[in-house]
């Protein structure tokens, strides 16, 4: 008997227009994480602007400005959510043009570390962050991206 394969869901949310086009790619990229981490569920996906994102930074982390990206995980009375990724189009941008990197591959790189902070992956001590970058690398290889730290 074949094995039933866990669902998995994205929405994106956000009127931003510098991420049109860029949606399929960001859920490729959350789908491979989600099936490497066996997870099923379901995320949202805010796909803001520096300014949308810099509200969110100093409402929720006390923090100016815009960061890349930002992790809300979901509540634990509904299992099913996983949690919020927040992306801010124009620091990711920026960030990837100073990196020498396509902003698609970049963009793509943030949702699935955005996704593992979900999960409780986090990056505070080098021993988490080898761990952290280490499912990154491996889920972006497996949908032919290239390490994003080398």
């Amino acid at each position: 008997m074949a094995e039933a394969k866990a669902e998995f869901e994205v929405e994106f949310v956000g009127a931003c227009p510098l991420w049109r086009g860029f949606e399929d790619q960001l859920a490729v990229a959350l789908g491979a994480a989600a099936a490497l981490e066996q997870k099923a569920g379901a995320v949202a996906v805010l796909l803001g602007d520096d300014e949308r994102i810099a509200a969110l930074n100093k409402s929720f982390r006390g923090k100016d400005g815009p960061t890349n990206v930002l992790s809300f995980p979901g509540p634990r009375v509904d299992p099913g959510f996983l949690g919020d990724i927040a992306l801010a189009a124009e620091t990711i941008a920026e960030e990837a043009n100073s990196q020498g990197k396509s902003f698609e591959h970049h963009a793509a790189h943030l949702a699935v570390h955005g996704f593992l902070h979900l999960l409780g992956y986090d990056h505070d001590e080098p021993d988490k962050a080898e761990v952290m970058e280490a499912r990154e690398r491996a889920i972006l290889a497996s949908i032919g991206i290239a390490d994003p730290y080398a």
